[in-house]
């Protein structure tokens, strides 16, 4: 590691830990040139993941954006807050798990609507009618008996 105060390439550890709850080590370095003391941090590099969104736009993913619909769509209902952030927290580290770099913006839609069936059927049908663009209330009431009918088999 090169030297923050003259330059010089080589350094020697001292002291090293892991700082952030082991997400990032601190190693506290010595120069080998000059003797100064100097503090460097190792953090593992993450790629961002991209969302692809309908339209073939790619914007970076963002897990406030999923939790802001879910607040939405459980308004007025007995769901707590606890539970739509660990869905959302669960759907997160699904998608940076997979292999995926890009993911469709529909394929988190469908992660979320899946969640969210067993959560709350109130919710579930007020995302759905948000996500899947419903225009009237034949589609409304075809998503409600699919709802109920998968509800029956289980």
């Amino acid at each position: 590691m090169r030297c923050s105060f003259c330059g010089h390439p080589d350094s020697k550890v001292l002291d090293s830990r892991p700082v952030e709850d082991g997400r990032s080590i601190r190693r506290r370095r010595e120069c080998l040139s000059c003797g100064k003391r100097f503090t460097t941090y190792e953090r593992v590099e993450e790629t961002n993941l991209l969302v692809v969104k309908r339209d073939g736009n790619r914007e970076i993913f963002d897990k406030t954006k999923i939790l802001a619909g879910l607040v939405r769509a459980c308004d007025k209902r007995p769901v707590p807050a606890l539970v739509l952030e660990q869905l959302v927290a669960d759907i997160e580290k699904e998608l940076k798990n997979s292999a995926e770099r890009e993911v469709p913006a529909m394929r988190i839609g469908d992660m979320v609507m899946e969640r969210l069936r067993a959560v709350d059927d109130v919710a579930y049908v007020r995302f759905a009618s948000v996500y899947r663009k419903f225009e009237d209330v034949e589609t409304f009431l075809q998503e409600i008996h699919k709802m109920m009918e998968s509800k029956e088999e289980n």
